[in-house]
């Protein structure tokens, strides 16, 4: 793989780990990943393996869109990266999840069709 496309890899990983707000060890022992693993591929020095890209991604909600389609827009980029989180979720918080953002849509789709009951409170 081409040396740039490396670096783009590990920024991708970098960011997202530091938007989660892990350390390398952490992000490291939650994906059983070897912390040298981590830092080579962050740093762009080592093409990793699938075996070890996905525990990375899947841990860090990166869909793989994001690394292999880096025109992919930010707001689609948070869509896949909130997936991504969810799958990483026990059923039981999913559940919770969906409870939460059902209740969330609706009350939004609410005001939206209902603009001026808004402005008159």
């Amino acid at each position: 793989m081409p040396k740039d496309r490396l670096l783009y890899l590990g920024n991708c990983i970098r960011n997202a780990r530091i938007s989660c707000g892990l350390t390398q060890q952490e992000l490291a022992d939650q994906s059983n990943v070897a912390i040298k693993t981590v830092q080579m591929i962050e740093k762009g020095q080592m093409n990793p393996s699938y075996e070890i890209l996905y525990p990375l991604i899947k841990r860090l909600g990166i869909s793989a869109n994001t690394l292999f389609e880096p025109e992919i827009s930010d707001t689609d980029e948070k869509i896949q990266r909130f997936i991504g989180k969810f799958q990483s979720c026990s059923p039981q918080s999913r559940q919770i999840l969906l409870n939460t953002l059902n209740y969330l849509a609706e009350q939004l789709l609410a005001l939206q069709s209902n603009p001026k009951s808004k402005d008159s409170e």
